[in-house]
């Protein structure tokens, strides 16, 4: 029989994790955190809303994945 394909032998950080968590925890966290900043901002036009939710998002993002890359390289085993 042949090997799996899917078998891998991570050294490190499981990078496949990392982004994988990084995107469930933006989403759960960058919904809400952009929906409040939101009630405090004049956003007349789609545009902007567009604009301010990127901005926050990527901001929300980056803060995530350092922390959840933090994690991983912390807690590696």
């Amino acid at each position: 029989m042949p090997e799996r394909v899917e078998t891998t032998s991570p050294d490190g950080v499981d990078y496949g994790w990392v982004m994988q968590t990084t995107f469930v925890a933006t989403i759960l966290i960058g919904a809400p955190v952009v929906a409040v900043l939101s009630t405090t901002a004049t956003l007349p036009d789609w545009g902007a809303r567009v604009e301010f939710a990127v901005r926050v998002g990527a901001l929300v993002w980056l803060l995530t994945s350092i922390a959840v890359f933090a994690y991983a390289k912390r807690h590696q085993g």
